[in-house]
């Protein structure tokens, strides 16, 4: 989905921007963001069935003159057994992986695990996806209604988000502010 009131030129305008291509993977449909790595707004964002966002990710990566970081979130094992869902998610996080490697090399990929997404964001590893959202919703939408979603008419800083898209933004913010941290810009 491109976002809603963002002019043509606005988007195409071609000036070095960095952005972030997050994923959040699922066994057979993920959700996606990219977004200015800056002011982390979102560009494009939605869910997919997973061999489509193998094309995304392409037309994402080939088609930007834009230095681009990806972000994955990653599955973390916690010696609790796991069924085919989660050996199906880890098979699409690698068929992603593949195909950056195979198809740009040199792309910066980085993995996000669910737990850092949770101290990244609501400082807290005792959070769940309610919280992760009013965090976000609080960081970047502070005192909208609707937790930045806003309607048709008025969209807001979240428009169009759902489920998947949320996790894949939350991986977004977690992964820029992990690369900030390391460049000493925040702490």
């Amino acid at each position: 989905m491109e976002v809603p009131g963002q002019k043509d030129d606005e988007r195409n305008d071609h000036k070095a921007m960095a952005i972030i291509l997050a994923i959040d993977p699922g066994t057979s449909e993920s959700g996606y963001v990219v977004a200015d790595y800056e002011t982390l707004r979102p560009l494009r964002f939605g869910k997919e069935d997973n061999a489509t966002i193998i094309g995304i990710i392409g037309d994402v990566l080939g088609s930007s003159s834009d230095e681009c970081t990806v972000a994955l979130e990653m599955v973390a094992s916690y010696g609790m057994p796991v069924g085919r869902e989660v050996f199906e998610t880890v098979r699409w996080i690698g068929r992603f992986e593949q195909h950056i490697r195979d198809g740009f090399p040199g792309t910066e990929i980085r993995y996000v695990y669910r737990r850092e997404e949770k101290l990244a964001i609501c400082h807290s590893p005792k959070a769940n996806d309610a919280t992760i959202r009013r965090a976000l919703a609080d960081r970047f939408a502070y005192g909208t209604r609707n937790g930045g979603k806003g309607t048709k008419k008025e969209p807001g800083f979240f428009y169009g988000f759902r489920a998947d898209i949320w996790q894949a933004f939350a991986v977004a913010v977690t992964c820029h502010d992990a690369i900030e941290k390391e460049k000493g810009r925040i702490f």
